[in-house]
């Protein structure tokens, strides 16, 4: 069953939905957002087992698509420009193939609809092994994070979803359901695939990350035969953290949607 999922919006115009990637939430593309809100009415949406949405023992890409498909229908979002990073992007790729009508125009941020290897374990692991139980200051996770993960900003990133909750920290994120997914993440359902979606389609990816290869480039033109492709010099993974300038530019090339 669908869930009913977080969201906050931002300006005036026509509709706009932005999804978040894996450990994220809308929060993290509030400045995005703030830039298209002279365009746009803009929906920073927190996907399921993510920052305020509600949680559920299963996330697979269909299951998030109808989330998202629930939302535009109960907004009466006509047709909006759907904006996705990694698995979010991956999310509103799913949304487009099995639901073509639902979306006016498809935006990919740094992710291919491919398999990727298991990254993210590490993560999950360091987050489940903090004693929040005991904890009872954010520096004291900060620094079993930091004894984990050795990148500081990856750190810092994953540190937005310990949150104080009724006089002792925890994690916002449903870590359980996120670790048994990680398999379905890590994918994109073969089924869905075997459709396409010829509607207008933008992929943009940074020119240091390695997310988007050449080998995806078929799999990307028979799913989406009209997305074209932008690179972003400078940029890794987070494009939206790396050079939210540049990315604002290629958003503001994007059409609005016909009405």
């Amino acid at each position: 069953m669908p869930l009913q999922l977080a969201f906050e919006t931002f300006g005036e115009g026509p509709p706009a939905v932005i999804l978040h990637g894996l450990f994220g939430s809308g929060r993290n593309w509030r400045g995005i957002a703030q830039a298209l809100s002279a365009r746009y009415r803009v929906y920073c949406v927190d996907l399921r087992n993510h920052g305020a949405s509600p949680w559920a023992a299963t996330m697979s890409y269909p299951e998030m698509a109808a989330d998202v498909r629930m939302l535009i229908e109960t907004e009466g979002l006509d047709r909006p420009l759907v904006i996705g990073h990694s698995m979010g992007g991956k999310t509103a790729m799913a949304l487009a193939l099995e639901s073509p009508a639902t979306v006016g125009r498809l935006v990919v941020v740094d992710i291919a609809p491919a398999s990727y290897p298991d990254q993210v374990t590490p993560y999950l692991d360091a987050m489940r092994g903090v004693d929040t139980a005991s904890m009872t200051q954010r520096a004291e996770a900060m620094h079993q994070m930091s004894q984990r993960v050795p990148d500081a900003q990856t750190v810092s990133f994953l540190m937005q979803n310990l949150v104080l909750r009724e006089e002792h920290y925890d994690w916002r994120l449903n870590l359980a359901a996120i670790s048994a997914a990680v398999p379905t993440l890590c994918g994109f359902p073969a089924e869905v695939l075997l459709r396409s979606w010829r509607g207008p389609a933008t992929l943009i990816h940074g020119s240091l990350s390695d997310y988007v290869r050449p080998q995806h480039r078929p799999a990307i033109a028979q799913a989406f035969p009209a997305m074209g492709l932008v690179e972003i010099e400078g940029a890794g993974h987070w494009v939206h953290v790396d050079r939210p300038a540049e990315l604002i530019a290629a958003l503001d090339l994007v059409p609005a949607v016909e009405a």
